[in-house]
């Protein structure tokens, strides 16, 4: 088992239950479907809201706030209340996306809109929403001062706004003829990068150390992880990633492999337009394009530059190792 594996089968435990206690139970009978949804969402419950554990993703952003206080030597514990609202966050984002993407499943279960509909839906996403920002205020109770808790909300908040642009910009671009390079970047900036940029970012605030050079490692590792993501939506397998082959262009989202075929290929941007045309084929011409290798070498640009923010933020206790290591375990996974 390797350093980020111990780390991980420590913490997730402790984690699951902050975010339990923050999300709370039902006070009442009539609200047993609202913390349903949520629970089912968070991977808690089966749609009839029979305790069950589905596989709800690998934590990796509230694990990295965790880990990024453990490196600055700080208390991971102490970071537990920020890590949670983190993935509430995060996971409020999730319900929301699926819906303005039309997504049927997620980690290969119905969506919450597919099951419950798209007003309940929202509904469940708000909440999560407010949910993962009272979870913040758990802090004082971890004696964290509330100048400290201050200065994580402000980034919190700053990173939830930049979420909601990105994701603006996403579903812009999906009508936009054409999205340039430059514009795809600066919309996973915001849309991906801005929340791993802030886990790190209050793990370090949390354990009074600098954040800044951690937090440009943050943001590289999330423009990496984007892109990567992007490569999985075309080529990934969907008995492991859970969504249906290439769903990314059934969509016809312009991910980052699309943006460069449409660049490489003078009439591909009118060819992706046309429903008519297999998804089978567009991927031919992608890969023959060398979009799929050119997105392949932008993520080894951007793991770089993380893991040479991380070298400068001169951290001393072990555990930055471990946040190294991270990198690549982020970076070679298949879904």
């Amino acid at each position: 088992m390797n350093t980020w594996e111990a780390f991980c089968e420590k913490w997730i435990p402790l984690l699951e239950m902050e975010m339990r206690m923050a999300v709370g139970e039902p006070a009442h009978p009539s609200e047993r479907f609202f913390y349903g949804m949520l629970a089912y969402h968070l991977g808690w419950v089966d749609e009839r809201f029979q305790p069950a554990r589905y596989d709800a993703g690998k934590r990796i952003r509230p694990m990295l706030c965790l880990l990024a206080c453990a490196a600055c030597d700080g208390d991971p514990a102490q970071a537990l209340p920020a890590a949670a609202a983190i993935e509430l966050l995060h996971n409020f984002s999730l319900i929301h996306d699926d819906i303005q993407d039309r997504s049927e499943t997620r980690r290969g279960r119905p969506t919450v809109w597919v099951l419950w509909g798209i007003p309940q839906a929202i509904n469940a996403g708000d909440a999560l929403f407010t949910i993962a920002r009272q979870a913040l205020w758990r802090l004082k109770a971890r004696h964290v001062t509330l100048e400290r808790i201050l200065e994580v909300a402000q980034c919190f908040d700053a990173a939830c706004l930049q979420l909601t642009q990105g994701q603006y910009l996403d579903l812009l671009f999906e009508t936009a003829e054409r999205v340039t390079v430059e514009e795809y970047l600066r919309m996973i900036r915001g849309k991906t990068a801005a929340l791993l940029r802030a886990a790190v970012g209050i793990g370090a605030r949390l354990a009074g150390h600098p954040p800044e050079d951690l937090e440009a490692f943050g943001e590289m590792l999330g423009m990496a992880f984007q892109i990567q993501d992007d490569l999985l939506g075309i080529w990934g397998d969907p008995a492991v990633t859970g969504k249906p082959v290439a769903d990314d262009l059934r969509a016809r989202k312009k991910t980052m492999p699309i943006v460069l075929a449409m660049e490489r290929i003078p009439d591909f941007a009118e060819r992706y337009r046309n429903p008519q045309i297999p998804v089978e084929v567009l991927i031919e011409d992608i890969t023959r394009s060398g979009a799929r290798a050119e997105a392949e070498a932008m993520v080894a640009t951007f793991t770089q530059k993380a893991l040479a923010a991380l070298e400068c933020a001169d951290l001393r206790h072990p555990y930055w190792k471990v946040l190294r290591d991270l990198v690549q375990v982020m970076l070679s996974r298949v879904r």
